[in-house]
């Protein structure tokens, strides 16, 4: 099972590239950065998680550049989106920063995706909050034809674009892979049809299990092959050391690929020390 990260950097509670330098060296696998890149300050949704909306989805850095801090020091640690919030960005522009990452990263980017559960913060970017993933399916196929195309043109109802040079084209040949994380009606059906892998967040591994046979039946009908997927879970596993190893086990027998573990509150004086405690329960 590979082991990853997921933690948004807010200023205050550490280095990107110092974080990432110890995540590395301690081995795990990935580090998957969210982003909410305004957020209104008097919002009338209410959180899916219930109560107040936690302070930290106001107090967000921008996810690229620090990603681009954490590529700079380290050679093998995967750099993830967790999750960018695609239709928030113009395309070509948004193309351009995945690309250049995953170019002098030498292929380390996973672009993990959503489209956004506040609709307050959505229409401060324009997004048609209620057709907002047949936004996100358009932008990210025009993405997708920026990095692969010497001169990609693009006609759609949310991008258009004459042909266009681009550059550095991504190092994975095809682009990034774009993994998303959503858990809404439609979301397998999604994946099935043009994600390159799934990574919800917050599920047991029984309801894990259950989605990805849905999943698979998913492929089947469209007649894509499900082991190409890559298959990720987000959340935490409660427990000691053997109590989290269990955990692990159950999930991947439920068919997931990798564990990404959202960290809690920590500090720049206390992130090394969350971070080998929490290597020494999952790694």
């Amino acid at each position: 099972m590979k082991v990853g990260l997921l933690t948004p950097f807010t200023g205050k509670n550490a280095n990107p590239a110092d974080f990432a330098r110890v995540a590395e060296s301690l081995g795990f696998e990935s580090l998957w950065v969210p982003e909410h890149p305004a957020f209104p300050a008097n919002p009338k949704t209410p959180f899916p998680g219930g109560g107040a909306i936690p302070p930290v989805y106001h107090q967000m850095a921008d996810q690229i550049v620090a990603l681009s801090m954490a590529a700079a020091v380290t050679r093998n640690l995967k750099l993830a989106t967790g999750i960018c919030l695609v239709p928030e960005h113009e395309p070509i522009a948004l193309a351009n920063q995945i690309a250049t990452l995953d170019a002098y990263s030498n292929g380390r980017v996973i672009f993990g995706i959503g489209a956004g559960w506040l609709r307050e913060e959505c229409e401060l970017f324009g997004v048609d909050f209620p057709r907002r993933w047949t936004q996100t399916s358009e932008l990210i196929a025009a993405m997708r034809a920026l990095w692969t195309e010497d001169a990609p043109s693009f006609e759609g109802k949310y991008a258009k674009f004459p042909p266009v040079k681009v550059y550095p084209k991504p190092a994975q040949k095809a682009g990034p892979p774009v993994v998303i994380g959503s858990l809404d009606k439609n979301a397998l059906k999604r994946v099935a049809k043009w994600a390159d892998g799934w990574c919800p967040i917050r599920l047991n591994a029984a309801t894990f299990g259950e989605k990805v046979g849905e999943l698979k039946r998913e492929c089947a009908a469209v007649g894509r092959d499900f082991a190409s997927l890559d298959i990720t879970i987000m959340g935490g596993i409660q427990g000691d050391r053997a109590k989290v190893q269990d955990g692990l086990k159950e999930f991947a027998a439920a068919g997931a690929q990798r564990f990404v573990i959202g960290l809690g509150d920590f500090t720049f004086e206390t992130f090394d020390g969350v971070l080998k405690k929490v290597a020494g329960l999952y790694l």
